[in-house]
């Protein structure tokens, strides 16, 4: 029976390890969140109509209320947007006559790993995941579109967004996501030449440990 050389065995060693790592790489059920609410930390633009005094962009906080004088004692967390709009239209009409407003929440989404531009975004609630790598300047020339992470509500997904029909490339942004772009694993550039320099090393010891 043959022997085979130290290199073959570090490679064929390699191959075991990296066989099993692919094998998780499958996408995890795309489970979507439909409930739009707001919470603390995240930023609202509001608008009202002929009003632009009493319009802006203003951060919920801590107490579910906007951080701007006027609206302080309005609660908006943790209710549908339609309820946020009722409450801040009755709100206004103690100031003005038939208030027309129109309520945007500007949700924080982190997103990095090989992003050229990794960034924590404000970002409109009808922004896509795929949109939202964009706008961190796209994934890097290492970056996997294949196997994106969401880290959602203490739950995690993976998927892939190189077609842009996927479910999860057109699904909407949500408040506190942490959208990831994994690494590409190059096995000749990552696996292969350390494992030849281990290689190297170890036969220049045997040759050493030969001709003492």
């Amino acid at each position: 029976m043959r022997s085979l050389s130290l290199p073959s065995v570090l490679l064929l060693t390699a191959l075991s390890f990296a066989a099993p790592l692919r094998a998780q790489n499958a996408p995890a059920p795309s489970v979507l969140d439909t409930n739009v609410v707001l919470k603390p930390g995240d930023i609202v633009r509001v608008t009202v109509w002929r009003n632009p005094e009493m319009s802006g962009e203003f951060a919920v906080g801590v107490n579910g209320a906007l951080r701007q004088p006027l609206y302080q004692e309005v609660p908006v967390a943790g209710v549908p947007l339609h309820t946020v709009e009722q409450r801040l239209t009755q709100f206004l009409s103690k100031y003005v006559t038939d208030p027309q407003i129109i309520v945007e929440p500007l949700f924080r989404v982190t997103v990095g790993g090989e992003v050229r531009q990794p960034n924590l975004l404000s970002l409109p609630r009808a922004t896509t995941i795929a949109e939202a790598v964009a706008l961190a300047g796209g994934p890097t020339q290492d970056g996997r579109l294949d196997r994106v992470r969401l880290i959602r509500a203490g739950q995690e997904f993976t998927f892939d967004l190189t077609s842009p029909a996927t479910e999860w490339a057109r699904a909407p942004v949500r408040s506190g996501d942490a959208i990831i772009v994994t690494k590409r694993s190059h096995f000749f550039r990552d696996f292969f030449l350390p494992l030849v320099g281990v290689a190297g090393s170890a036969a220049s010891i045997v040759n050493l440990i030969r001709n003492r």
